[in-house]
């Protein structure tokens, strides 16, 4: 009787300890896909320089890749949340698996994870957090704490979601229509810690990345438009980096501050949606701390995006454009363009500019350095769309773009020129099909080609003649979401 009343008195303790896990609900969300890539070229170098003669190093390449991807809630009250994310199987099947070590982008591109995660991508191949924080409705305000996804604000332009996610502190404020916005994020920390103590600069003071923000955004039948001011301060350059014993082989010391002004508006009227976005970028990309014989370096930055969209029944056009501002070569002082990029969530095409693509497959090169899917800058982008929905579960678009740069880029090497005598990306044709096979499953199947610009013959000096070839993808994925 006695080891009974014991065994019951031990469970009483153990529900009594248990109350607080019992009062919290679940709600799961995820994603799941499985995709099949082939991509003709893995450059549009066809040839090298001084002849041309053709490249025999430039194959096709071909694999299956997946990722699943879970959020789970923590709601432990209406008003309070632990919202958290996780990153597994993220790897091509029966491929290569990356390093084990982690890496800084884009000096290590293999072992960085630029897919939305805060792990590394050989912790994303297994399992990752992604987003840790903590959602609090109170009497005065929404309060997130944690890590969340960074530069995620009014359109998909410019936004970051897909880049790693930073430790914020964000604070939203919502008054009949407006919303009211407050944010801070600490994008690198180079203080001295148990993980941090052989750096040079872990042994110095203020040597961090940070970033302020506030925005407000106002609600309007049909749409919403709103502003964002960013200010961007990086000292991580300051200090000698190498060595303080020999300053002369050392980079020039230097810190970032950099301002941003980020209008936005969404509207839809009619059959039309319309949305549109302006960064302007201004401040110090390098103000340097000492006395040199050399001038501070400013920015003076601008990106303009447009977009439409009309639906008329079962059919639909619309069309996208971009500006992003280039960097003049001959203004030494100043930097007009290549900070400002159209980010890493908006893929207009399947092969120019689609980070998602780079991500997986790595980067198209060209000849000097040049790159067909790194992410949106220097350019001017146009973009027409056709679409139909014979039934209602299935979307046919077709894309036509063709984008030129800004200023011809620079040449990487600095011989016998300073830009590239071509300027033009190319022109992509996209054929896209996305076929909802029930509400939580779909499957797409895309193909692209891409009439590749001068762009990227490179330096092309006389005598060289460096060539350039087209390129196509074909794309298939299914994608479960639940």
């Amino acid at each position: 009787m006695k080891r009974f009343w014991l065994v019951l008195l031990s469970l009483g303790l153990i529900m009594a300890f248990s109350v607080s896990a019992f009062a919290v609900d679940v709600k799961i969300n995820g994603e799941y896909f499985a995709a099949g890539m082939y991509l003709n070229k893995i450059s549009v170098n066809d040839g090298w320089y001084g002849g041309g003669e053709p490249n025999d190093e430039n194959p096709s390449t071909a694999f299956f890749y997946q990722r699943l991807r879970v959020g789970t809630d923590f709601i432990v009250s209406p008003c309070l949340k632990l919202v958290t994310r996780i990153t597994a199987m993220e790897r091509v099947w029966g491929g290569a698996r990356s390093p084990g070590y982690g890496g800084s982008w884009p000096e290590n591109p293999v072992t960085e994870n630029t897919d939305g995660t805060s792990g590394t991508r050989a912790e994303a191949e297994n399992i990752a957090f992604d987003l840790v924080y903590i959602d609090y409705t109170s009497p005065i305000g929404l309060f997130r704490v944690g890590y969340q996804p960074d530069y995620v604000f009014g359109t998909v332009f410019g936004d970051r979601a897909n880049g790693k996610p930073a430790g914020q502190i964000q604070y939203f404020l919502k008054k009949g229509p407006f919303i009211g916005i407050l944010g801070y994020a600490k994008e690198q920390d180079n203080s001295y810690s148990a993980v941090n103590y052989s750096a040079a600069s872990a042994y110095k003071t203020d040597r961090d990345s940070d970033s302020w923000r506030i925005a407000g955004i106002f609600e309007f039948k049909g749409g919403e438009a709103g502003a964002l001011f960013l200010y961007n301060r990086d000292a991580s350059h300051r200090g000698w980096a190498m060595t303080d014993t020999y300053p002369l082989y050392a980079p020039v010391p230097y810190k970032q501050n950099l301002y941003a002004i980020d209008p936005f508006v969404k509207a839809k009227i009619g059959p039309v949606m319309l949305q549109a976005e302006a960064q302007y970028w201004f401040g110090d990309v390098a103000k340097f701390e000492y006395d040199y014989p050399i001038s501070n370096v400013k920015i003076d930055a601008l990106s303009v995006f447009l977009d439409a969209t009309a639906n008329f029944g079962m059919f639909s056009v619309g069309g996208s454009f971009a500006y992003l501002s280039g960097d003049d070569p001959n203004s030494f002082d100043k930097v007009e363009g290549g900070i400002n990029t159209a980010g890493l969530d908006w893929n207009p095409c399947l092969i120019m500019f689609n980070t998602e693509l780079n991500y997986w497959a790595g980067e198209i090169t060209g000849h000097t350095g040049s790159a067909v899917n790194r992410e949106m800058s220097n350019a001017w982008f146009f973009q027409g769309r056709v679409g139909v929905k014979p039934i209602p579960q299935l979307d046919i678009q077709l894309a036509v773009a063709y984008a030129v740069a800004d200023k011809k880029p620079v040449n990487p090497y600095n011989i016998y020129g300073t830009v590239y005598p071509g300027g033009t990306y190319g022109t992509e044709v996209d054929l896209t099909a996305n076929y909802k096979i029930t509400n939580n499953l779909s499957y797409m199947l895309g193909a692209g080609y891409l009439f590749t610009g001068d762009l990227f013959r490179g330096r092309n000096l006389a005598g060289e003649d460096y060539k350039v070839c087209d390129d196509f993808t074909i794309i298939n994925k299914l994608t479960l979401s639940f």
